[in-house]
């Protein structure tokens, strides 16, 4: 079900006791994202990395909120091989297990707001978001208002800590995309946290095959 009132979703979270989930998306590629460091005056460090570009790894979240409960983080992430005609980005498959999984550690309903992606949108997508009325609730966010979607800052974060990164496969891609991961779980009761340390089922991991640099 889609409310085009986002003030909606609060009052609704309110009357059933649901969880407001904010969901986002993002991904990283081998080569990493540049970041400052030290050096000697007059000599630019250099970092090599591979340059093939062969495997990303995708990654979606959900930062969700409650009146009177400490915030949780929840993620999934998936890993693509960057050939012809394969698909480079998470499927409906992926969001509907990440949002299953998340109700479930969290045990109550959920109300999912996130953005006009096309996968988002998709026939088979809203086939599973319709299909559980009785604990699911979806909205869409205007078009162009990341503002208001917080999840978006746990990207910032994770990107920050790969910042200069020398992983030459994507599974070693994939720790450090974890590790930084784990660290917003963990964060204080006013940021996601990690109390029920979800990441385990609730990533749903699938097993990264390793690609030559």
């Amino acid at each position: 079900m889609a409310l085009p009132d986002l003030g909606e979703g609060g009052r609704l979270a309110a009357a059933t006791g649901a969880w407001i989930c904010f969901e986002d998306e993002s991904g990283q590629a081998l080569q990493p994202p540049k970041a400052r460091t030290w050096g000697r005056r007059g000599h630019t460090p250099v970092v090599r990395v591979s340059g093939r570009g062969s495997g990303r790894i995708s990654v979606a979240g959900l930062a969700c909120v409650k009146a009177g409960q400490p915030g949780r983080f929840y993620y999934r992430m998936h890993g693509h091989q960057l050939r012809p005609g394969t698909r480079r980005a998470m499927t409906e498959a992926d969001y509907a297990a990440l949002i299953t999984a998340a109700h479930r550690y969290l045990g109550a309903p959920v109300i999912v707001i996130w953005d006009n992606l096309n996968t988002h949108l998709s026939r088979k997508m809203r086939a599973f978001t319709t299909g559980h009325p009785d604990w699911l609730t979806v909205i869409q966010l205007p078009a162009c208002a990341p503002d208001l979607n917080p999840a978006e800052g746990a990207w910032s974060v994770m990107k920050n800590g790969l910042g200069n990164l020398t992983a030459g496969t994507t599974d070693q891609l994939t720790a450090a995309m974890r590790h930084q991961l784990d660290r917003i779980q963990r964060r204080p009761p006013s940021s996601p946290d990690s109390s029920a340390r979800p990441h385990q089922e609730t990533a749903g991991q699938r097993h990264t095959p390793a690609v030559n640099p």
